[in-house]
């Protein structure tokens, strides 16, 4: 899962990156800043960025390409966030990292050459999930408010039987028992599946929101709630762009197909730029 197709790793893109290292309620969390060219107007803009792997796989590199991708094209700071995983970190863990590695970019931009007064964030995958507890956390707290959430491919309701989630191909990357799997890892109590900060897709109190960028697949057993998440966010309130991308399966923007990829990459990119610098 974790592979990114050599046609999707933009290697004319280059590599401007520093490691911090972030305190949070939950123990300290390492993250890869990103920069923009040195011709960027400073300070950029800041997005946050969380990999995807089942809440279990550690390994924020998957997305080098996005987020290298991401500072060139959209001119902004990216942190890339290595949270703690599961079994070993299940639920709340990864969350409040999450939450409190963004609350602390919104907070410490002047330090850190960023405008963290213009802040969005992001995921695939698991990271969308975790996309969606961020933000929901930022309002219910009164804290910071990201400009934009990307929503890309994201785990919404933990609590339906992964074997009802169906796909529309024969042999869909996502398979039952591997996405029971993940579930069990990451929430080993069952009375949290239902919890907002678990299963967003099953809230019904999604008003006040940041705007969205949705990203399903068609051939994914997620589409079906990521659909469904966007079409509540947008009766909700919540200004939303919802894009599902025809012939594709769950991670496509890591494994292909390529020009799919690549569109799905630079809308994100591109949604992101208007969103940070208007």
């Amino acid at each position: 899962m974790s592979r990114v197709h050599k046609d999707l790793r933009f290697t004319d893109i280059q590599k401007r990156t520093e490691s911090i290292r972030v305190e949070t309620g939950a123990g300290p969390v390492t993250c890869t800043v990103y920069r923009p060219s040195a011709d960027a107007a400073a300070p950029a803009p800041v997005y946050v960025n969380f990999h995807g792997g089942g809440f279990v796989i550690a390994r924020p590199q998957q997305d080098d390409h996005i987020c290298r991708y991401i500072a060139a094209t959209a001119g902004c700071v990216v942190i890339n966030v290595d949270y703690a995983v599961a079994p070993q970190r299940p639920y709340p863990v990864p969350v409040t990292q999450a939450y409190d590695v963004t609350a602390w970019v919104a907070e410490n931009g002047t330090a850190n050459n960023w405008d963290g007064s213009r802040i969005a964030v992001g995921g695939h995958s698991a990271g969308a999930n975790l996309t969606a507890a961020v933000c929901r956390t930022a309002r219910d707290r009164g804290t910071f408010s990201p400009r934009l959430q990307i929503i890309d491919s994201a785990p919404l309701d933990q609590v339906a039987d992964p074997a009802i989630k169906q796909s529309l191909i024969a042999k869909p990357l996502l398979t039952p028992q591997l996405m029971r799997v993940f579930t069990v890892a990451y929430v080993p109590d069952r009375a949290d599946l239902a919890h907002p900060l678990v299963s967003p897709g099953l809230a019904d109190d999604l008003a006040g929101l940041p705007p969205a960028l949705v990203i399903t697949a068609e051939n994914d057993r997620l589409r079906d709630e990521g659909d469904a998440y966007a079409k509540a966010l947008e009766a909700a309130g919540v200004p939303v762009t919802h894009r599902c991308f025809e012939g594709v399966d769950h991670y496509f923007t890591h494994t292909g197909p390529v020009p799919a990829g690549k569109e799905a990459i630079d809308l994100m990119a591109t949604t992101l730029r208007t969103a940070l610098t208007t």
